[in-house]
């Protein structure tokens, strides 16, 4: 498997990601365990932020201390299921920008169409991290990446929740430079482009409709 692939092996992301493939688990439970588990994923996401260094004053005494540098990160939801990661990350860091991309997929090309693009100023100043809870076949994953690109977008991660191999290959030849980090690399797609085991479809789950 491609090298810009991380999985993140820690055992609450486990806990926690059974819990949401349990068909059984309602609408209000899998909005909140995504949530947390989104905030272990941004742990590890964000873990070569730039720090530069401020002086401060402890109770104790004056100290040089680490603090985050340059302009504020820029989450990038793809929507709709993407909004589910985004608050999480957001517990996380707070003072991060928001954009986001509109996508749906065509359900027979299977093809991303796009239908909405929103994004903070200064794009190519900041670090952007990219959301959609499943990478299946990568076309919404590619899109949203060739439209961040065209906006200025220079420094780039993918963060999500499920890939498939089949999605993680075409993401990673289409954008060689963009890195994945999800919590799980699963088996296969099927004939319908779902990821097998999978979750089912995500933001069916997370706003309990029925595509």
């Amino acid at each position: 498997m491609t090298q810009t692939l991380t999985i993140v092996d820690h055992p609450l992301i486990k806990h926690k990601l059974t819990i949401l493939r349990n068909k059984e688990t309602p609408t209000a439970h899998f909005r909140q365990v995504l949530r947390e588990i989104s905030f272990v994923l941004g742990c590890e996401t964000t873990k070569d932020l730039a720090l530069g260094e401020i002086e401060i004053e402890t109770p104790l005494e004056k100290i040089s201390a680490p603090y985050l540098e340059g302009k504020k990160l820029c989450l990038v939801s793809i929507l709709r299921a993407g909004n589910g990661l985004i608050e999480g990350l957001l517990d996380l860091i707070p003072s991060a920008r928001v954009g986001h991309v509109g996508l749906y997929r065509d359900h027979e090309t299977l093809e991303a169409v796009k239908y909405y693009f929103n994004m903070p100023e200064d794009l190519s100043e900041r670090q952007v991290i990219m959301v959609d809870p499943m990478l299946a076949t990568g076309n919404s994953a590619i899109a949203a990446a060739d439209e961040l690109k065209k906006a200025g977008a220079r420094q780039i991660k993918f963060l999500c929740l499920v890939a498939a191999p089949e999605g993680v290959e075409q993401f990673s030849k289409a954008h060689p430079d963009i890195p994945v980090i999800t919590a799980a690399l699963d088996r296969e797609l099927n004939d319908k482009g779902y990821i097998l085991p999978g979750l089912g479809d995500a933001g069916d789950r997370i706003y309990g409709t029925k595509s």
